[in-house]
């Protein structure tokens, strides 16, 4: 059963993976953003908003358009709207940042939450074990890389995510599971690093609330579901954070 907090809360979503063959995810991120988000404090996207994004240009497509224009209208309604790049939409622009009203957040980025300092990531670069993705994603991350990969025709660009995708998910399926999840010692430095108690992340798409030891001190780690099996959202409030079903 879904329950909302009637006390100031921020809301926090990722790994919704939109793409025009996901409509359902689409219409069910619209319900969201029209009937839960507007009561919130603010919205924060961790990243893979979308399962692709090749250029700004993609505002073109009807159901990037309508996307950005339903964050738009969040945003006006005064809800602020954060986004935090992840491992398939780095390349998501201030063009759309414009239409859609969000504000670009680096990662990491650490907010307080009604009195808890806590540090925001996608959570890619937790995933230390996975050599060969970590690889992959300083190359696509270089300037110089994705502006080449800007200068190619629309329709190459859209061949080339797309064989990415396809050799991403044949990948998969031959990793051992414990590379492809966060490795605890780089969590723990991530703590370290930043000095605060509780991390939010998503793109390992394992949500759970994580209890960890560093240094002494008990911290919090919540993990957010992707959006592929109904999933959900993560609402923070001063009493705390939990995890919430989509209506």
């Amino acid at each position: 059963m879904q329950v909302r907090s009637l006390m100031p809360h921020t809301l926090f979503i990722s790994d919704l993976h939109l793409s025009p063959d996901t409509p359902a995810s689409t219409e069910t991120l619209l319900r969201f953003l029209r009937e839960t988000a507007p009561s919130a404090d603010a919205l924060y996207v961790l990243g893979d908003l979308f399962e692709y994004w090749i250029g700004d240009e993609g505002l073109a497509q009807p159901f990037a358009k309508e996307v950005a224009q339903a964050f738009h209208a969040l945003a006006g309604g005064g809800v602020p709207v954060y986004f935090m790049h992840g491992n398939r939409d780095f390349l998501l622009g201030e063009r759309f940042a414009i239409a859609s009203g969000m504000k670009l957040l680096a990662d990491p980025t650490v907010v307080d939450l009604y009195g808890t300092p806590t540090l925001l990531m996608h959570g890619d670069t937790l995933c230390s074990g996975d050599v060969e993705y970590q690889k992959f994603r300083a190359m696509v991350r270089n300037p110089a890389w994705q502006q080449a990969f800007l200068g190619k025709p629309l329709d190459e660009r859209v061949r080339m995510a797309r064989e990415v995708r396809g050799k991403s998910e044949q990948a998969k399926q031959v990793k051992d599971m414990t590379i492809m999840d966060v490795a605890p010692a780089t969590v723990d430095d991530a703590f370290r690093a930043h000095g605060y108690k509780r991390l939010i992340h998503g793109h390992t798409h394992r949500p759970a609330r994580h209890a960890h030891k560093v240094d002494g001190r008990e911290c919090e780690r919540w993990v957010l579901a992707d959006w592929y099996d109904h999933g959900s959202y993560l609402l923070c409030d001063a009493g705390g954070c939990r995890a919430q079903p989509l209506g």
